[in-house]
């Protein structure tokens, strides 16, 4: 479990229920805290008094055994706010459970099998290696025609799950991806494989969105530098002839890293 100082330190994302038991253990573990903590603590609070709503926030509060002090810091702790981004990063995370109990209710309704390949960021939530919100389960290429035309099953479980099936062309992955993947095992009638995490992180490499730039910031702490590498040398050479997806690799590289990258995209 991460601190409160890592956990908010340079994070895209804050998940708020962590960000709540980080702040019970800073001060089960440091009943006397520095100046900078206390403010770091009360706009934690302020954070999540925001993203909850008062009702929700008051009843943690209830409920804490660290209430009083919170409540104490979070009225008496003065001046402007050191840590203003704060409430745009909180999320409450996609769970793994939340994904399988989706899939589970979709793989009990089909009337024949089906296969489907998971793959972008959901699939590194599924696996554990990232941990961020999303509302997209993303399936390579297509959404199968059997699931794709069942319009009110998949519009219920958008509403009760949040999450919805999209595609992705699998282009956007390295040569060879398909040959890689992991299975999930079967939901019912749908049986469920996920993109290998270093085919994912290498196609997030080529993208210049910053969600995906995110994500790699995320993932580069959890993979293996040296098998990325291997991947981008022995799978990305597609990718990489296309030249504003290796000029836009080599300055996610840059940021990721910190080095000018010494493979050839």
């Amino acid at each position: 479990m991460k601190d409160l100082w890592s956990l908010t330190f340079g994070q895209p994302w804050i998940d708020a229920e962590e960000l709540s038991k980080a702040l019970e253990r800073q001060l089960a573990e440091e009943p006397q805290l520095d100046a900078r903590t206390e403010l770091l603590v009360r706009d934690s609070l302020n954070a999540l008094s925001g993203f909850w709503g008062p009702q929700r926030m008051d009843s943690w509060l209830a409920r804490s055994s660290q209430g009083p002090t919170l409540r104490y810091l979070k009225e008496s702790v003065s001046g402007p706010a050191g840590f203003p981004t704060l409430g745009r990063r909180l999320m409450q995370m996609t769970s793994r459970k939340t994904v399988f109990e989706m899939l589970r209710e979709l793989g009990s309704h089909l009337r024949r099998p089906e296969r489907i390949t998971i793959g972008g960021s959901i699939a590194l939530i599924l696996s554990g290696q990232l941990s961020r919100a999303t509302e997209d389960v993303d399936v390579v290429d297509e959404v199968p025609a059997q699931i794709r035309s069942e319009h009110q099953l998949l519009d219920q479980l958008a509403s009760r799950y949040g999450l919805r099936l999209t595609h992705f062309q699998s282009h956007y992955l390295p040569d060879g991806w398909e040959k890689r993947t992991g299975s999930l095992g079967p939901f019912g009638e749908l049986d469920v494989s996920v993109v290998d995490a270093y085919d994912i992180f290498v196609g997030k490499l080529f993208s210049k969105r910053m969600k995906d730039r995110d994500d790699l910031r995320v993932l580069s702490a959890v993979l293996d530098k040296s098998q990325v590498e291997d991947r981008v040398r022995s799978s990305a050479s597609r990718l990489a002839a296309d030249p504003e997806l290796a000029r836009q690799a080599r300055q996610n590289w840059y940021i990721i890293y910190g080095e000018q990258p010494s493979l050839r995209f």
